[in-house]
């Protein structure tokens, strides 16, 4: 898709552009088709936000170090074939284009490949965009109608700007970990990169909604983006109850403001119930064949419960301890209709019969390893398309193609190659990000997390 400048825009119908055709699924299309972006991130908050762009539609070109790729390429193991699946998560749908950068005629490849592109990803840490000459000023002057994004840590300004970070320092900082955990315990660590996957759909809103207002405007849009801030509208009840002045703390799985809600043992295992309001509860203990709870002064309404979870807790899972987890989920979920369900295994989570229904896990042709695992994004267009249609690519697999599309002939493509723009010259590449200084790049800093599974 290529933009129309603001002078142009009452004019659309008739000028060659395709602006005014972001979300034209009247042929049943996907809503991005046309949408072009150049993301130059590494790890998770970039990559999963341009694999959200691009299981909508867009073109989604991920722009790689010469000879190592993305560093998440490498996070493992397990690896399959050399292969990292986590790389596949974050990638399906893209294509992979390697540019070295420190390469000035790589750079004026990528200037050409900006002029018509719609939106720009990368996650440096503040500053090195400049360096690099991939900063807005720079870009804007190929694109004047660029949307470009900037991923970092804590964002472009303020006293932590130019600090590296990583999803555990964040889930740290934002408070997270302090809530997260048994009482008696240390914090503990959301089991996923949380906070780089929040950014990431934060992320992918922001271009999105910046797409929609050039859209009305014909203006491009920078938009900064720090992954502390990203996660601080997250903690909703938690940052409640401290605006109540009152204290959070870490609780297990029972919540602060709601009971029972948490996680119970059963006979064989374990089951999440949920108890939302007073109907809830009658029907819970009706169903647990408990008519004396709601009885008891302790538990008669939802503030006595949360004043009493342990007591409650003792009671409930002293029934719970006579059934199996199976057997309590039709009792209490198929047959009373209360919230409740078991506690899956990741492997059980993707192969559960509800997933298998909705066809949230498929499959999809790689060209090396075959059928390969395909996690859809949920979003069910009734007059749309979405879903991703390229499987997770091997590095450098669509450098001639990238530019092929954009009209070069393929002596061209091969001077590019002469050049060393596709980086010829592995040996000088840094492992750790698009140019020699690892510590200005985001395989080192912005957006991957500390433990090296992000």
């Amino acid at each position: 898709m290529t933009d129309t400048d603001s002078s142009d825009t009452e004019n659309s119908d008739t000028d060659d552009s395709t602006s005014g055709e972001i979300g034209d699924s009247s042929n049943g299309g996907k809503i991005l088709e046309g949408v072009t972006v150049l993301d130059l991130s590494t790890f998770v908050t970039g990559g999963f936000c341009s694999a959200m762009l691009a299981n909508q539609g867009a073109e989604v070109v991920e722009i790689e170090q010469p000879g190592y790729g993305d560093a998440v390429r490498h996070s493992g193991p397990p690896f399959i074939k050399g292969e990292s699946p986590y790389y596949w998560t974050l990638s399906y749908g893209k294509k992979s284009l390697e540019l070295d950068l420190k390469n000035d005629d790589a750079k004026e490849a990528l200037y050409e490949l900006v002029e018509e592109a719609d939106i720009f990803i990368q996650n440096f840490r503040p500053g090195t965009a400049e360096r690099l000459d991939v900063d807005y000023e720079t870009l804007t002057e190929h694109n004047e109608d660029l949307i470009y994004l900037a991923i970092s840590a804590f964002g472009q300004t303020g006293p932590w700007r130019e600090r590296s970070g990583y999803d555990l320092l964040i889930q740290g900082m934002s408070g997270i970990m302090s809530v997260t955990g048994e009482a008696d315990r240390q914090p503990v660590k959301v089991g996923l990169p949380m906070t780089d996957l929040i950014t990431a759909m934060w992320a992918a809103f922001g271009a999105t909604t910046a797409l929609y207002r050039r859209e009305l405007t014909g203006e491009g849009e920078y938009i900064d983006l720090g992954m502390l801030e990203a996660t601080l509208p997250w903690l909703t009840k938690q940052a409640g109850m401290v605006f109540a002045g009152e204290e959070t703390k870490r609780m297990g799985t029972k919540d602060p403001v709601l009971a029972p809600y948490q996680t119970f043992e059963t006979k064989d295992g374990f089951i999440n119930i949920c108890i939302l309001n007073e109907k809830l509860w009658g029907e819970l203990c009706e169903a647990l064949d408990r008519p004396d709870l709601p009885e008891d002064d302790r538990f008669e309404q939802n503030a006595d419960r949360v004043e009493h979870l342990d007591e409650l807790e003792t009671e409930i899972e002293t029934t719970l301890a006579n059934k199996t987890t199976d057997e309590w989920i039709e009792v209490i979920a198929e047959d009373a209709g209360v919230p409740a369900g078991p506690v899956y295994s990741v492997e059980e989570a993707l192969d559960s019969p509800q997933i298998e229904a909705r066809g949230t896990v498929t499959e999809i042709e790689h060209p090396e390893l075959g059928e390969v695992p395909v996690i859809e994004h949920p979003l069910k267009f009734r007059n749309a398309e979405s879903g991703f249609e390229l499987p997770p690519p091997l590095l450098g697999e669509h450098n001639r193609e990238v530019f092929r599309e954009r009209g070069y002939s393929e002596a061209e493509i091969d001077r590019l190659a002469e050049l060393g723009v596709f980086g010829d010259d592995a040996d000088d590449t840094n492992a750790d990000g698009n140019e020699a200084d690892a510590d200005d790049t985001n395989a080192d800093g912005n957006g991957a997390d500390a433990d090296g599974d992000s």
